[in-house]
């Protein structure tokens, strides 16, 4: 007797979202890595669907890149260059609702994931002013972001404080980001409310730290426990402390800092507490063409030896820090959109989208990185806006698609 049940499956032919490539991004995060990112988040999709998992978190980081165009318009910017290979190709551009519950079901957990399995610090030993002596330079900063205003992201992140009773315009997310100070990239984010500070949400980036790296950053983020943190990851730290900082001189050293120590408080200081070993370095800045500089710099480092870094040239390397500052411009103006909020109206799309631009920026970093190793040049004379309308150029087009098998 024959049994009975369903028919076997037959192989189906390849859809649109088989064939639906972004270009460069496509090779930067492969299909198979993102499949197996979305197997081990479990958001693989359990029934053919016209926007699978896969195409979603595409769609996302094509979202990163055309900010400013709508869910169906960035589709068929997408699957433009397919009517080239084959002008029969049936098209479907699905409804915007059904782009919002299919980034709502992949959720933001697999663009967390992507980023942190992506990007790592790319300089090598020969990047130009990606070290210092033994040292790989990184540093820390951050920023805010407008979201739209519902309820549930006001809920969740909160609204910056204004006054005469009123609201702000717009609820807002903070996040602060661990860049590569050579190359640009950010390697590490940490997103929260608008209400959390900045030393809160760094906190768990300083574990990505290590000892082969000296990390920069500016005076809001010393404090005690956040500087005994990150010395306890092995990384050498050069930090800019408020000039009234109290750091009592033990010892002055040959180029004009001193060695001092640092206290969790005055009060244990005065009841013994050993503090840590700490080089205070203080400088003027005397330049002509910067008449609103502040004029007197305090720095606070690990590297207690003057023979292995000069307090000269530990105070010219503090300026580097600003490298990060310039990657979130880059990020919140020239990838999004000015004066202009992010498109999610939930928490966890605020964060998916987050995610993605920050995908895509690394991406952008990485080819602009690349090809300063063809022209023997510092990473930071290309300009990013011309690897971004580089990426842009190269995400429909019919030589950027490559057939895929179904799944």
């Amino acid at each position: 007797m024959a049994k009975r049940g369903r028919p076997p499956k037959e192989q189906r032919e390849l859809t649109v979202p088989d064939l639906l490539s972004v270009g460069f991004l496509s090779a930067f995060c492969p299909p198979a890595t993102i499949d197996a990112i979305l197997r081990e988040s479990d958001r693989i999709e359990q029934r053919t669907r016209l926007l699978p998992s896969r195409l979603v978190v595409y769609y996302v980081l094509a979202m990163a890149l055309h900010s400013s165009e709508g869910y169906r318009e960035l589709y068929r910017l997408l699957v433009e260059g397919l009517r080239s290979i084959d002008p029969s190709l049936p098209i479907v551009v699905p409804q915007k609702s059904a782009f919002s519950k299919a980034r709502e079901r992949v959720g933001s957990e697999p663009l967390r994931r992507l980023f942190e399995e992506t990007a790592v610090p790319m300089a090598v030993a020969s990047t130009p002013g990606a070290w210092y002596r033994d040292w790989r330079l990184m540093s820390l900063d951050g920023s805010t972001l407008e979201i739209p205003d519902t309820p549930a992201n006001e809920l969740r992140f909160g609204r910056p404080p204004v006054t005469r009773g009123e609201k702000s315009a717009y609820p807002r997310l903070r996040w602060v980001a661990l860049g590569e100070v050579g190359t640009r990239a950010v390697v590490g984010l940490e997103a929260g409310s608008y209400g959390q500070g900045e030393k809160t949400l760094a906190r768990p980036l300083l574990k990505r730290l290590s000892p082969e790296m000296l990390c920069l950053c500016d005076r809001y983020y010393f404090a005690f426990d956040l500087w005994d943190e990150a010395m306890q990851t092995g990384a050498q730290l050069l930090w800019r402390i408020k000039k009234n900082s109290v750091f009592p001189s033990e010892k002055t050293l040959p180029d004009g800092s001193y060695l001092s120590r640092a206290f969790p408080s005055e009060r244990l200081r005065r009841r013994g507490h050993p503090g840590i070993p700490v080089r205070v370095i203080d400088y003027r800045l005397d330049d002509p063409g910067r008449p609103s500089a502040e004029p007197m710099y305090r720095l606070v480092t690990t590297l207690l030896d003057p023979d292995r870094a000069p307090a000269k040239e530990l105070a010219a390397l503090y300026a580097e820090r600003w490298q990060v500052e310039i990657s979130i411009k880059k990020i919140k103006v020239y990838q999004g959109r000015p004066n202009v909020v992010l498109r999610s109206k939930k928490p966890d799309g605020v964060l998916q989208e987050l995610y993605g631009f920050l995908v895509v920026h690394y991406a952008i970093r990485w080819l602009l990185y690349q090809a300063s190793l063809q022209g023997h040049i510092d990473p930071d004379r290309l300009f990013f806006t011309t690897g971004l309308r580089a990426m842009r150029r190269k995400l429909s087009r019919a030589e950027s698609f490559s057939p895929q098998q179904p799944r």
